[in-house]
Formats: C-alpha cells, structure tokens, sequence
C-alpha cells in the first residue's frame, strides 16, 4: 500500500492544502498505473473525499507520537517538509520539500535551527522531491544530502472547473489584485506605492494576520489607504474572478517555493508583476515583468508603468504566456509521482 499524507487540508485556503488536494485528486484518477493500494491520510472530514475507489486513513492526534502502519504499508509519502507525522522504520518515505523560506525570512542566527530540523527529515526520507530548481538548489547548498536523490517535479496549474462569480461587493472602477496568506514574506506592503497618481484600487486576499497593519501604514505614508482593501480569504470562484477582471496580478513575494498563484494569473492572460526572488523567475520566465533593485519605491513605480505600457501595446505574447501556464500540469506531477512509488516498491 501507498499512502500519500494530506494532513494539511485542514488548513484551507493555504499552498500546502491547495498541493494535497491537486495532487490526491490525480494520483486517485491515475490509481491504476500503481503497482499497490492507495489510501489517503486525511484529517476526518475528508474520509470518502474521493469516492470508494481508495482507501483512506484518519489523522489522529497520537500519530504525531508514532503512527501504526500494517505491513501492507510499503511506501509514504510526506506531503511537506515540515510534518509532523513521520512513517516508521522500514516504510520507505517520499518526502516534498517546498522551500527552505526560513533563509530569507528569519535571522541568520535562527538558521541553525531550522536547518537542524529540516535535516532529520531529510535524513529519514529515502526520495526527495523539491517543487523548484530554486528549491532544490537551496536543498543542496544547504542540506547535507548524503548522496540520496533531490528531484525536481513542479506543481500544476489549478483548472477550475465551477462557475466564476463575482464578489458581493465589486470593487468600482480599475483594480489591481494580489493574494496568498498576509504574512511578511509576501512583502505586500511594497504595494501601495504603485497607486500614486492613479485611480486604481488594490485588493489583497488571503487569511489576514497582524501583518495587515504594516501594509495599511505603508498606504497612509502615500496616502492612499482608501484605496487599499485587505478581504481576507475568498473561494476559488471569487479568487478567479478577481484574477480574470484586474488591470494587473502583483505578487512582490521575497520568499516562495514556487507561486501558484503566478501561473492562475498567466493564464488568464494578465499582465503580471513579481519579485526577482528565489522561484519567481523560474517560474515567471519571460512571459512577466520583475521588481527588482530592492523594490525602491520610485524605481517600482517605473518598472509598473513601463511593464503596463509595453503590455498593452503587444510587447508581450499572451498565447505564449497561457502556453506556458498551462505546461504545469498536476496530471504530470502526479505521473511522476506514481513512477516513484513504482520505482521504490520495486526494490522492496
């Protein structure tokens, strides 16, 4: 049996949540290309989330002391670096590393520990899956490997299949759009300084935290906190109705594993501003327009401008754009996925 770790659908509205979800939902509908049982370990609202024709595995809070496998266990994959939920010995694991955003984030004295962490997880797992060259680099500078494989398998684009619909309030007028959990790695707060003598409106969605307050006070420093709304999370149809209707999709994040969001923006063909940081122009490519010389103000308002202008005026391909959305696919993630399954339970 193969169990892949979903734990962190309990938290919706989240990358990590949003990667179990995509990928479960795969591996499910390519179930018969794997040469063993699959089940899904789920927190208990999600039992029977994917029909009958897997099995499923309810997370219990004493699995974070040991978690009881029968021998038919054979392979488990850890769905992120971080977890808590750890299969025993003798059950090869797969583990998914997303970032090491710690590096970027926290001060260097903190750095020790969390590397600390990161390495016992590392040093249980017998595959390791990075979702970024940019991750994987920072694994191998970083991380001692001991020889074992580091793969890079992207993640996919989100099709969402419902219908769009717009928010009970829409906003009036032209707006600019963001979203992700309020957190200071998003760097949000840069933002406010592209409305400066303009009448666009920008929007921010995501699970709020105290964060929030710093992007205000940077949009009181230029005076336009009228036109700044931090809506808190919305649903996917909402979500992409803001995407598809924004004039421009901002996304300035200084640390990402990878930046769905990003991709949801290309292929709805907007014109797209990120940081020139970690997976961002990996992923971005040409196809997007960077903030870089450490988002000075005067500079940002610039590079927003001239990357509004040469979009509308054809300098960018937006066929090739949505082209390159679309290469990311969660079917092909999940296809890899399962040929490494395949691959360790071969030699078991």
């Amino acid at each position: 049996m193969v169990v892949f770790d979903c734990e962190r659908m309990k938290h919706p509205n989240t990358g990590l949540s949003v990667f179990c979800e995509n990928v479960a939902s795969c591996l499910v509908r390519q179930r018969n290309t794997l040469r063993s049982t699959l089940c899904v370990y789920v927190p208990g609202k999600f039992c029977g989330h994917w029909g009958d024709g897997v099995k499923y595995r309810k997370v219990l809070l004493t699995d974070k002391l040991h978690i009881f496998c029968n021998p038919s266990v054979k392979v488990w994959h850890s769905a992120h670096q971080q977890t808590s939920y750890i299969p025993p010995k003798g059950v090869k694991q797969v583990l998914t590393v997303h970032d090491l955003n710690f590096l970027y984030e926290k001060p260097i004295k903190k750095h020790s520990r969390y590397l600390s962490a990161l390495q016992r997880h590392i040093d249980r797992a017998d595959y390791i899956v990075a979702i970024s060259e940019s991750t994987r680099r920072d694994l191998m500078d970083n991380i001692n490997l001991k020889g074992k494989p580091v793969e890079v398998v992207y993640n996919g684009l989100n099709h969402f299949d419902g219908d769009i619909v717009p928010p009970v309030s829409r906003p009036e007028g032209k707006f600019l759009f963001s979203v992700g959990t309020v957190l200071p790695k998003k760097n949000f707060h840069v933002l406010p300084v592209l409305l400066k003598d303009n009448d666009y409106k920008l929007i921010i969605a995501g699970n709020k935290s105290s964060y929030e307050k710093k992007i205000m006070e940077e949009a009181a420093n230029f005076g336009v906190q009228d036109r700044v709304s931090i809506i808190g999370p919305v649903t996917d149809s909402v979500k992409y109705w803001y995407i598809k209707n924004c004039s421009a999709f901002l996304f300035p994040s200084v640390a990402e594993g990878f930046g769905l969001p990003v991709i949801e923006a290309m292929y709805y063909q907007k014109p797209v501003f990120l940081s020139d940081r970690t997976s961002l122009p990996e992923i971005g490519g040409n196809h997007v327009f960077y903030f870089d010389h450490d988002f000075e103000p005067e500079v940002m308002v610039e590079q927003f401008r001239n990357g509004l202008r040469l979009f509308e005026n054809g300098g960018v391909d937006k066929e090739l754009m949505k082209q390159h959305a679309l290469s990311f696919s969660w079917e092909r993630t999940a296809r890899r996925y399962i040929e490494i399954y395949n691959d360790l339970l071969s030699v078991l």
